[in-house]
C-alpha cells in the first residue's frame, strides 16, 4: 500500500564505511592497490584521477594532468605504481603518493584500457586508434607498437606468464601477439567466433585459454596456444 501523509517517513541509514568526494564529474574507473588494503584510485568524465585512503577522510591526492576523461587505472602487480589512461590518448605513470613519474605518448586516440605485466614494470594499453602500446614504465620507453585491428582495441592483456598477449577488438577478432617480437600469431575471426566487436577478456590462470565476450551475446573460449575455438 501506499503510504498516507501521515505516515512517518524512515529513510535508510547509510552504512557507508568512507564516501569520496572530489570528482566532478561521472567515473570511469577504479582500482584498488594489490598490496596497501586501503589505497584506491579513481578516475573519471571530469578528466580528473585522484588517490584515496578507506577509512582516512582528510587523506586524498589528485591526478592532475589529463586532458580528456581519465578512462582506466591500473596499480603494478608490485603495487608501486599507478598508471592512468585517458581519453587524450595519453597514459600517466604515478607512485603512490600521487606523484607524477612519466607520461607515455604515442597511440593516436583515446586510451581504453590497462594492463601491468604480471611480474615487472611493463604497462600494456589499447587504443581507439587500433593499436596496442607497451612501454617499459620505469624509464619511458616505447617496446613494441602492436598492429593489425581493423577497429577500436577494446580488450586486452597478458597471459598471467607473462610470455603472450590477447586483445579484442571491435572488430571482432581475438588477436594473439608475442610481445618481444611484436608478431601477431594467431587471428581469431569468423564463424565459429564472434559475429559482433568483442568487449571484454579473461585469461586463465594456466596461460591456456582466453575467454572472451562480446556485443553479440556469446561468450567463448579460444585455446591460446592453437588458436583454436
Amino acid at each position: 500500500d501506499l503510504p498516507d501523509a501521515e505516515d512517518d517517513i524512515v529513510e535508510d541509514s547509510d552504512d557507508s564505511i568512507h564516501i569520496f568526494t572530489g570528482h566532478t564529474g561521472e567515473l570511469y574507473a577504479v582500482a584498488c592497490s594489490p598490496t596497501d588494503p586501503v589505497l584506491v584510485a579513481t578516475g573519471g568524465g571530469d578528466d580528473k584521477g585522484f588517490l584515496w585512503k578507506i577509512g582516512h577522510a582528510d587523506w586524498a591526492s589528485e591526478l592532475q594532468g589529463h586532458t580528456d576523461s581519465v578512462s582506466s587505472l591500473a596499480f603494478s602487480h608490485d603495487g608501486q605504481l599507478l598508471a592512468s589512461g585517458g581519453f587524450d590518448g595519453l597514459v600517466k605513470v604515478w607512485d603512490t603518493s600521487g606523484n607524477l613519474k612519466s607520461t607515455l605518448e604515442g597511440p593516436g586516440g583515446g586510451i581504453e584500457w590497462i594492463r601491468w605485466h604480471p611480474k615487472g614494470h611493463l604497462i600494456l594499453a589499447g587504443s581507439e586508434d587500433c593499436t596496442v602500446w607497451m612501454w617499459n614504465a620505469d624509464n619511458g620507453s616505447c617496446l613494441n607498437v602492436f598492429s593489425g585491428h581493423g577497429a577500436s582495441v577494446t580488450c586486452g592483456d597478458f597471459t598471467p606468464d607473462g610470455k603472450t598477449i590477447c586483445t579484442g577488438s571491435e572488430d571482432a577478432t581475438l588477436r594473439i601477439w608475442n610481445p618481444r617480437s611484436g608478431e601477431s600469431i594467431h587471428v581469431v575471426r569468423g564463424y565459429p567466433y564472434h559475429t559482433e566487436g568483442l568487449t571484454c577478456l579473461s585469461i586463465s590462470s594456466d596461460s591456456t585459454f582466453a575467454v572472451t565476450g562480446s556485443k553479440d551475446g556469446s561468450v567463448h573460449v579460444v585455446n591460446i596456444t592453437t588458436g583454436k575455438v
